[in-house]
C-alpha cells in the first residue's frame, strides 16, 4: 500500500511545489513508482513537470467534486515511473462546491484510496492556505512534509501549520504525522538563514531532514522547460541536493517499516 504525503506550509513561496516536483521525480528516477497530485488551481506542479494544458482531460477537480476515479485522470510524465493527477483553474470553484457535498473533508481520501495500492508514494502539492482543499489533502495523508524557507517569516508559517495539524489530528485524521521539515532556499552567505536553521532545529530537532536544499539557478530554470532538476541538469547542486533528500527519505521510511 502506497504512502500518501501532503507537502504543505500555510506560508506561500517556501518551495512547496519545487519540493513536490523534484522529490517526486528523484524518487521515481530511483525506481519508485510515484504519483504527484496537484491540488493547487495555479497548476504549477502540472506545468512544472512538463504536462501542457492541451494534454489534460479530467483533473483533481473532477475527483473532488464529481467523485471521478483518479485512474481516469492520471497522466504519465516524461520522467520514468512518475505519474501526475493534474490540476487546472477549475479547481478554484471546488472550495465553494465542496461545502454542500457529503463527507466534504474526505473527498480526496476517498479518491486516492482507489489508486494508492498502485504506487509506492503519493505526494500532494497543497495550497498555501487552510481551505477545504488543503483539509482534504491533510485528511487523505499519512504524513505531512513541511518545506521551510531559510527566512524569518517562514518560522511563523511553520508554527501556524503545526496548530493546523493538531486540529486535523483531533477532528478528521488522528493518524496524521509530521514526516519531516525540509530547509529550503538556503544561502550560506546570509546570517539570517543560519539563524533560522538553528531556530527550527531547536523547535523540532527530531523531525528535520539532514539534507538542506540550497538556492540554485538550475532549480529555478528547470520548471520553465517542464522538467525536474534531476532531468534538466543531473550534475547541478540542486539535483544533488534532491538526490540526497530522496535517499534520506527512503532510508527514513525503510526504518519506519522495520519498526
Amino acid at each position: 500500500m502506497g504512502k500518501i504525503i501532503a507537502i504543505a506550509n500555510q506560508k506561500g513561496g517556501v518551495g512547496k511545489t519545487t519540493t513536490a516536483i523534484n522529490l517526486a521525480a528523484t524518487l521515481a528516477i530511483l525506481e519508485n513508482k510515484v504519483l504527484l497530485v496537484d491540488s493547487d488551481p495555479q497548476a504549477n506542479a502540472t506545468s512544472g513537470i512538463g504536462v501542457k494544458s492541451n494534454q489534460i482531460g479530467k483533473t483533481t477537480y473532477e475527483c473532488l467534486v464529481d467523485g471521478e476515479n483518479p485512474q481516469n485522470c492520471i497522466l504519465a510524465t516524461e520522467t520514468p515511473n512518475l505519474f501526475l493527477l493534474p490540476s487546472s483553474i477549475d479547481l478554484v470553484g471546488a472550495e465553494i462546491e465542496l461545502v454542500n457535498l457529503p463527507n466534504r473533508e474526505l473527498r480526496m481520501k476517498e479518491a486516492l484510496l482507489k489508486v494508492r495500492d498502485d504506487y509506492d508514494y503519493i505526494f500532494i502539492d497543497c495550497l498555501p492556505s487552510l481551505g477545504l482543499i488543503t483539509l482534504n489533502a491533510l485528511a487523505a495523508a499519512d504524513s505531512v512534509l513541511v518545506p521551510v524557507q531559510c527566512e524569518f517569516f517562514s518560522l511563523e508559517g511553520f508554527g501556524k501549520l503545526k496548530d493546523t495539524i493538531n486540529l486535523v489530528q483531533q477532528s478528521i485524521n488522528p493518524d496524521l504525522k509530521i514526516e519531516g521539515v525540509i530547509l529550503s532556499m538556503y544561502d550560506q552567505r546570509l546570517r539570517m538563514a543560519n539563524m533560522v536553521i538553528e531556530e527550527v532545529r531547536h523547535i523540532i530537532s527530531d523531525k528535520i531532514f539532514d539534507t538542506i536544499i540550497h538556492r540554485n539557478s538550475k532549480i529555478g530554470e528547470a520548471p520553465s522547460l517542464g522538467q525536474p532538476v534531476i532531468i534538466y541538469d543531473a550534475s547541478s547542486k540542486g539535483a544533488i541536493n534532491f538526490l540526497n533528500l530522496a535517499n534520506e527519505f527512503i532510508s527514513m521510511n525503510e526504518e519506519a517499516v522495520k519498526r
